[in-house]
């Protein structure tokens, strides 16, 4: 997961969100998925405004479109913050409600701490792919990737490059110079739809994502790139330079680094168990 979307889990179901505006938006539809079980959120979501005139007549300060992975790639999906989404949690009469807020409560206060305290990030992050069944080198390799990954969109940002969709561009030109495929290819090729593509690599895959990736942060820095055009450009070295030390490492090794391979198995099983584990525990109780 980059720095800037995550996916978050209430009661084994998947929220997606979009750090924006120096706070965390939630998708509105995987909210009210969440929170009614609906098979149609999004027609549930238009009764409720129906519904509820002041709430369709406030609609405009609550929802906004944000960039959000989708397996056909990054699209513009209706967001709102948490003091949206409590609005929101105002229409749905869901059981659900009362201890989402306060899950949603939680996931503020962490992102205070974790601002005030990086370390708890990092340490929350690697319980998550722990419980998740990855081991620890792997944990290892995705942590560092996320701060590679960190350090080359702050950069972006220092010059100009604009969140969204200028982001996802220069993305892809380094994962097609390294690999040979944009992400959306990539995802496909390893048989994914909603799930992260960078949870699903393999050690070697996040080693030359992360020479990409840090390849690219330095060429933006000796170009002085300014702007979307110079650091694309710079990207794109940046990749080139990772996909000729793939080269050099398969030619020598005789081993293929891109993978159809992913985890989807390993947390499926892993999400069972701890299903089994927590209801073993409630039946002791």
């Amino acid at each position: 997961m980059d720095q800037e979307h995550r996916i978050i889990v209430f009661q084994e179901k998947e929220i997606r969100r979009v750090w924006h505006k120096e706070e965390w938006w939630f998708v509105i539809v995987d909210i009210v998925e969440v929170l009614t079980d609906s098979k149609n959120p999004s027609g549930y979501l238009k009764d409720m405004r129906r519904r509820d005139p002041e709430l369709s007549k406030g609609w405009g300060q609550i929802a906004t479109p944000l960039s959000v992975e989708t397996p056909g790639g990054k699209q513009r999906i209706n967001c709102a913050n948490t003091e949206g989404i409590f609005r929101i949690i105002q229409s749905i009469p869901s059981p659900k409600a009362e201890p989402f807020k306060q899950w949603l409560a939680k996931v503020g206060y962490e992102r205070i701490q974790e601002i005030e305290n990086p370390e708890l990030a990092a340490e929350r992050a690697r319980q998550y792919y722990r419980e998740l069944g990855y081991d620890e080198d792997w944990i290892s390799r995705r942590l560092q990737s996320v701060e590679i990954r960190g350090k080359l969109t702050d950069e972006w940002k220092r010059r100009g490059v604009q969140e969204g969709i200028e982001y996802s561009i220069l993305t892809a030109e380094i994962s097609r110079a390294t690999f040979g495929l944009a992400p959306s290819e990539y995802r496909q090729y390893k048989d994914l739809k909603h799930e992260n593509l960078r949870d699903h690599m393999t050690n070697l895959e996040l080693i030359f994502t992360m020479l990409g990736e840090e390849q690219s942060k330095l060429e933006s820095i000796r170009a002085d790139a300014l702007g979307f055009a110079e650091n694309k450009i710079a990207s794109q070295k940046g990749g080139h330079a990772a996909g000729k030390a793939l080269d050099a490492f398969e030619r020598q090794t005789g081993d293929k680094v891109v993978s159809s391979a992913n985890f989807k198995q390993q947390i499926a099983e892993a999400k069972k168990q701890k299903k089994l584990k927590a209801k073993q525990q409630d039946e002791e109780e």
